[in-house]
């Protein structure tokens, strides 16, 4: 099968990669000419516009898109509708928001142009190991799109499916992204504990390793954990700074908006938050409040 790719970041790079060792053809837009070099050697067939990608896929044709959340979508989606045909597919492999998600495949309906959300975790560990991909959409456009499908998951009939109708797959994508803050804190706040407790003189890397195996926390978050540990034990250098990507925001206004209580990410997220204060004035005005009512001695910077 043959499929337009859109987005030829790190990960959309190595999922273009990762289809064309399957044995599908890969047509690729970027406007960085050294990515299409580089793609180019790799198999893929290079196109510098939007134009030239279209014309280089047989109708109907199947485009995925592996670009930021957002208006970018939108803007992409508005460049090339003028140069589809009924019946072509548009793929969002992003961490597109569901309720655009589903927003944007009503507006392509009466064009006649499918719209598939493809929640996709993986990362930069992807190519090798292949993704996880939760689709949404109309059910006969994902199986005319499962050969794709296939090549991208970890295994033909493991690690991906139809999860519903449009926005399924974004809303799915949201869930687990949430699921995943709340696992990594649990990490974060598990190693720090052990490393605390100097008594012990604990090697954080092999008690990682010891429950890599057998334990009931084992994962591939572990997994990683234990590789950060060997790079660097006490990981020097490193900000305690933690980026967020937008999911989890939306999977605790989520949980608000269905009455479901969710106070293991909704904390994770809020400590994210806090990370990013160093000049944190709540924590100030904490410890003001202290000294004003009981006398209590106020750390100076």
């Amino acid at each position: 099968m043959e499929i337009g790719m859109v987005g030829l970041g790190r990960m959309g790079g190595n999922m273009a990669q990762r289809l064309m060792r399957g044995g599908h053809r890969v047509v690729g837009f970027a406007r960085d000419t050294k990515t299409l070099s580089r793609l180019e050697e790799k198999g893929m067939v290079p196109a510098t516009t939007l134009q030239e990608l279209v014309a280089a896929l047989e109708p109907p044709s199947a485009i995925w898109l592996m670009i930021p959340a957002g208006a970018p979508v939108d803007e992409m989606i508005a460049s090339l509708l003028p140069l589809l045909a009924p019946d072509d597919i548009l793929i969002d492999g992003g961490n597109s928001n569901y309720k655009e998600t589903q927003r944007r495949a009503r507006m392509l309906k009466p064009y006649r142009i499918h719209y598939v959300d493809a929640g996709t975790s993986g990362g930069v560990w992807g190519l090798e190991n292949g993704y996880s991909i939760m689709a949404g959409g109309e059910e006969a456009v994902i199986e005319k799109l499962r050969p794709i499908f296939e090549t991208l998951a970890p295994a033909p009939d493991k690690g991906w499916g139809r999860v519903g109708p449009s926005g399924a797959g974004h809303f799915t994508k949201m869930i687990h992204n949430g699921i995943e803050y709340g696992m990594m804190q649990a990490y974060g706040e598990g190693f720090a504990l052990l490393r605390r407790k100097e008594e012990f003189g604990l090697d954080l890397h092999q008690v990682a390793e010891i429950w890599r195996d057998g334990s009931v926390v084992q994962s591939w978050l572990l997994d990683l954990t234990s590789a950060a540990l060997a790079e660097n034990p006490r990981l020097e250098g490193i900000a305690p700074y933690v980026a967020d990507s937008g999911e989890g925001r939306w999977t605790v206004a989520e949980a608000i908006d269905l009455d479901v209580a969710a106070p293991v990410i909704t904390l994770a997220l809020l400590q994210r938050l806090q990370s990013r204060d160093a000049e944190s004035f709540s924590n100030k005005l904490l410890s003001a409040l202290r000294n004003q009512f009981g006398g209590h001695e106020m750390k100076k910077t």
